[in-house]
């Protein structure tokens, strides 16, 4: 006799039809959560970041504006005074205009380069 033949080998064990149904249904839930929620999950957390981040910033550039419409206003002496009251407002649209502007340009650019594949 050979070696082989006198050790024990367990045989597997056969599993009813609703076993297997049973192992089936749990592993295509544990592949869905997988597949689906998951990822969901992480996408509704980059954008809840995303979202916060944005309106820090919208604030912050407010505030900026606020700012420099503030120092136009008070600190030019007699410049913007008169028929020239409105001369402050406009810089000041005209500066968020180009942040604004850059920003989006900004964007623009970084999706190009994302698209672009390199062979």
């Amino acid at each position: 006799m050979t070696r082989l033949s006198r050790m024990s080998v367990a045989k597997p064990q056969q599993k009813t039809v609703a076993e297997i149904v049973q192992d089936l249904w749990v592993l295509l839930k544990a592949y869905a959560t997988q597949e689906t929620v998951d990822p969901l999950k992480k996408l509704g957390r980059y954008l809840a970041w995303g979202m916060a981040g944005s309106a820090l910033m919208g604030l912050g550039l407010f505030f900026l504006g606020m700012a420099l419409l503030r120092v136009l206003q008070t600190q030019t002496g007699t410049t913007f005074v008169g028929g020239w009251s409105w001369v402050p407002y406009l810089i000041t649209a005209a500066v968020l205009s180009m942040v604004i502007a850059l920003a989006v340009r900004r964007i623009v650019r970084y999706r190009e380069r994302e698209h672009v594949r390199i062979p």
